[in-house]
């Protein structure tokens, strides 16, 4: 897209805005709109305040995070007595949260309260999508503190935002270019996320064909036994992943045994994409450390909650670590280099689909070690396991790489976005008249 700039540009004031046009005002949030605090029913647990069909909706942070431009739908409704303790506020209006997730705006399509973590704009007098377009590429926050959880928002402070304002007709010109660019963007991320995930399941197919069928196509074939495996090679053995490989799972460390420097204790979040990232980690003394819950070279440590796909490779012994519960710690009973075999039969749909049977938990699904140990799968010879482990390995990395492109090329996009809608909003650009 071509963009050309306005004809003529003054001095806003305000150094994260710069220059804006000749045309535009500044103004302060508070002179545009009565900038409001929600409330709350207190206590809010109280069954009282609540009733399924109720006419005003119950706005939650969760209600917030989990739209995006607009508010349709929330998961409690208030009953009056409810309602006459929060803020009402009705379809078209626009309001923002600052707790949680702070900074993030939504125009709500539906009748609705809000508690004391947002603020409204009550009898706003511009256009409230073009707020919503300036507030949510986080422009207007510069100044004030990173968007999210690091800005520190009240009625003030956001009354106190300098805005940039074109005319009320140049408003509406802006958001309807926005609307229409940012859709063309958002159909291309949409596509290259179904291409990723198109990838994904092929990765996944490729590694389940690999460590069920083998990589001879001519091979005999015989029943497993087992209904989650079904055919497998003839020679190969149906049996529980244990009988080649251990699991460990981690303990418990009481939060009062971390300490600011000592051993790094592994926990889920130090598991990313198969790298081991102890950047962040928590540690604990030499002395709280055990012996059988420490990770060696070429350990191949799993998630325990949510998915099995959380893993990562301990590549080195340079530094010594111990497993946190939800962790656990696999190791090749027979060959310490085929571990990596294990690794891929975890993530194969088989493995995944017993996993899922097995794992307890609502929230967030659990496994044991002992689950993970008596998972069925198909284990030939330790020569075609490490024949499949080098197969696997060149072709998972072509897929993996094409994946990293794509993300890359998503980030860009998005990117893209934001510093389209911040050029159009902040008069950067001239989007008057222009054809899509």
């Amino acid at each position: 897209m071509r963009a050309k700039a306005y004809p003529k540009y003054k001095k806003s004031g305000i150094e994260w805005l710069g220059l804006i046009p000749a045309h535009w005002e500044i103004w302060r949030i508070k002179h545009l709109a009565h900038v409001r605090r929600g409330a709350s029913p207190r206590p809010i647990e109280d069954a009282i305040y609540f009733d399924d069909d109720g006419e005003y909706a119950w706005v939650r942070i969760s209600d917030l995070t989990a739209s995006e431009r607009y508010l349709e739908e929330t998961t409690q409704r208030l009953s009056k007595l409810g309602q006459s303790k929060s803020v009402c506020l009705e379809p078209g209006e626009l309001f923002v949260s600052i707790a949680a997730t702070v900074g993030k705006p939504i125009i709500t399509r539906i009748k609705c309260c809000i508690h004391d973590g947002f603020v409204h704009f009550d009898g706003l007098t511009t256009n409230a999508e073009f707020l919503w377009y300036l507030l949510q590429c986080g422009e207007a926050y510069k100044g004030l503190g990173k968007l999210g959880t690091q800005l520190n928002l009240n009625t003030e402070t956001v009354g106190g935002i300098c805005v940039p304002v074109p005319n009320a007709k140049e408003q509406v010109e802006i958001v309807g270019f926005l609307d229409r660019e940012t859709a063309k963007i958002d159909a291309l991320v949409e596509k290259k996320e179904r291409l990723i995930e198109l990838l994904q399941e092929k990765r996944t197919a490729l590694i389940t064909h690999a460590v069920t069928q083998g990589l001879d196509p001519n091979v005999p074939m015989g029943d497993s036994g087992i209904e989650w495996l079904g055919q497998i090679p003839a020679h190969w053995e149906s049996c529980f992943l244990g009988k080649a490989f251990s699991i460990q799972g981690g303990y418990a460390f009481p939060s009062s045994d971390f300490v600011a420097d000592g051993i790094p204790v592994i926990r889920m979040g130090n598991l990313k994409s198969g790298i081991l990232d102890v950047s962040e980690a928590v540690f604990v003394e030499k002395s709280a450390a055990y012996t059988e819950f420490a990770l060696a070279s070429g350990d191949l440590v799993v998630g325990m909650s949510g998915s099995l796909d959380n893993y990562a490779w301990i590549s080195t012994n340079d530094v010594p670590c111990q497993l946190n519960q939800r962790v656990g710690r696999v190791r090749s009973r027979r060959n310490r280099d085929l571990v990596r075999y294990a690794m891929y039969v975890l993530v194969s749909w088989p493995s995944s689909s017993q996993i899922e049977v097995m794992a307890t938990g609502t929230a967030q699904q659990n496994i044991s070690a002992w689950q993970i140990e008596h998972v069925y799968v198909a284990l030939p010879p330790i020569r075609e396991q490490c024949t499949i482990v080098d197969f696997l390995d060149r072709e998972t990395e072509k897929i993996d790489t094409l994946i990293s492109k794509i993300q890359e090329a998503i980030e860009r996009l998005r990117e893209y976005r934001t510093a389209l809608i911040s050029a159009a909003v902040t008069g950067k650009i001239d989007v008057r008249g222009h054809i899509c």
